[in-house]
């Protein structure tokens, strides 16, 4: 009955697809030659040239949409993550309709580039909408107890527990709780919340057998994972659905993610999201603003060394051993704002408010943030980022090493000029803890969005700071 239900499911959503899909390539067309936008030089083909195409269009779309997953079934996945997959594919459907289209179609058809664009994008569009749509129209109907799935969780645990409390707080996914099982006879009968602890694990099979259950969710703690084999086996003989969430939660440093080798998942217990084309833009963004504030600030920058060199003695620059990404060390550059030899006396130790070995005009210089502006060239150079988590000393991270937990993570990504600690006010003489968390924050969530976000909090707030000193 359940497959039936999704092959109807599966059907419905190609048949919107194909709808938007065609609105689109036909929307296209008219705007190409019908609409008087872009001029045409070579004649209007007829429509039925374009026509003609859309079997092949839905097949071609059709074939990457379903290798991309997304006629799977999809009750528990963020929304995001059907956009993203649908940009893909529609990105990989566009690359073989126009080789196939060019090398197949063009003599007789006439196509237009500009027609092909128009259709990617429009056609993209119409899915995710189309798609948002249909979602939305689902969960709003689960949210009124139509088209649920029954779930019995195995397990009433700590890991069980969360499960069934994310179930209950999510409707829309149409996943409803039956009841958990467990290992303990004596908790039959009980409550967890509002959901009943219905019979044992070796009675997992009777209960499925009854009828009524749609899904099995296997969530047993980490010790008990050597009965998952005896207690999956069984229901091999039955048509119910069986997941199973294993309970590496306490493992996981920051998010996990599946990984294949051969076939193999392979769950990773420190997955960024900050890898790949991410790194190349991020990457892209450091070089370009690094270099015009290097252009632009340079009268500026020139003025603070004339007056570092006219005021104290010892150089313009300061460079200092630092850490950065996997641990590599470099040299950061800052404008000097203390005297020559200023740990001479008391070795490497954090600055203090009214610190006596600064210059006059370095305590102007480290309150505004400006000693930092050379950074830009290691920005420029690759060795830091504009946004990250702020690099340190060698001699101070094998102290923070020892005493804060997952401090060493910080080094997965590039270290920056700015971070999410720094704009909420955790830089300099303050808490390790509290800066490490927000460093976290930074890599799990990471995302263009968020660097421009913590860019915009710098120039606001960033360069004036009570903990600036």
């Amino acid at each position: 009955m359940l497959k039936e239900r999704h092959q109807i499911f599966v059907g419905l959503f190609f048949l919107a697809d194909c709808v938007a899909l065609a609105a689109s390539w036909l929307g296209a067309y008219m705007i190409r030659f019908e609409a008087g936008i872009v001029p045409v030089t070579k004649g209007i083909p007829p429509l039925a040239n374009y026509l003609t195409l859309l079997p092949v269009i839905f097949v071609i779309w059709g074939l990457s949409f379903w290798s991309a997953g997304l006629y799977a079934p999809m009750r528990s996945s963020r929304r995001s993550h059907e956009k993203r997959l649908v940009l893909r594919a529609s990105a990989m459907a566009m690359l073989v309709f126009t080789a196939v289209s060019f090398l197949g179609f063009e003599k007789a058809y006439s196509l237009s580039r500009v027609t092909l664009v128009l259709f990617w994008a429009f056609g993209t569009l119409a899915v995710i909408l189309a798609r948002s749509l249909s979602r939305g129209i689902l969960r709003e109907a689960r949210r009124q107890g139509r088209n649920l799935r029954h779930v019995l969780i195995v397990g009433d645990g700590e890991l069980a527990r969360s499960v069934n409390g994310r179930l209950l707080a999510h409707p829309e996914f149409g996943l409803k709780v039956r009841g958990f099982l467990t290992e303990d006879p004596s908790k039959v009968g009980a409550f967890v919340g509002t959901t009943p602890i219905l019979a044992t694990w070796n009675d997992l099979l009777d209960i499925v057998d009854k009828g009524g259950v749609d899904q099995v969710i296997f969530a047993l703690p980490f010790e008990a994972m050597p009965r998952l084999e005896g207690l999956v086996h069984p229901l091999e003989e039955t048509a119910v659905d069986v997941k199973v969430i294993p309970d590496i939660e306490r493992f996981v440093s920051l998010k996990s993610g599946i990984d294949e080798l051969d076939g193999l998942p392979i769950i990773g217990l420190r997955a960024i999201r900050l890898v790949g084309w991410n790194r190349v833009l991020k990457r892209g963004m450091d070089i370009a603003t690094s270099f015009l504030a290097l252009v632009l600030l340079s009268p500026l920058m020139f003025l603070l060394a004339l007056l570092i060199k006219l005021t104290s003695k010892g150089p313009v620059l300061f460079a200092q051993e630092r850490m950065g990404l996997d641990g590599r060390l470099f040299r950061v550059w800052k404008f000097r704002t203390m005297k020559i030899d200023a740990e001479a006396e008391t070795g490497p130790v954090w600055a203090k408010p009214d610190d006596p070995r600064s210059t006059l005009p370095g305590r102007f210089l480290r309150k505004l943030s400006l000693d930092e502006l050379p950074q830009f060239w290691n920005v420029l150079w690759g060795e830091m980022s504009l946004v990250g988590p702020r690099p340190e000393r060698p001699v101070f991270i094998e102290e923070f090493r020892r005493h804060v937990p997952r401090y060493m993570l910080r080094h997965m990504v590039q270290a920056g000029m700015t971070g999410w600690a720094q704009v909420h006010g955790w830089r300099g003489d303050t808490s390790i803890e509290r800066r490490i968390q927000y460093d976290l924050e930074y890599i799990q969530n990471w995302s263009m969005t968020l660097d421009l976000r913590i860019l915009l909090l710098t120039i606001i707030r960033g360069f004036v700071n009570r903990n600036a000193y």
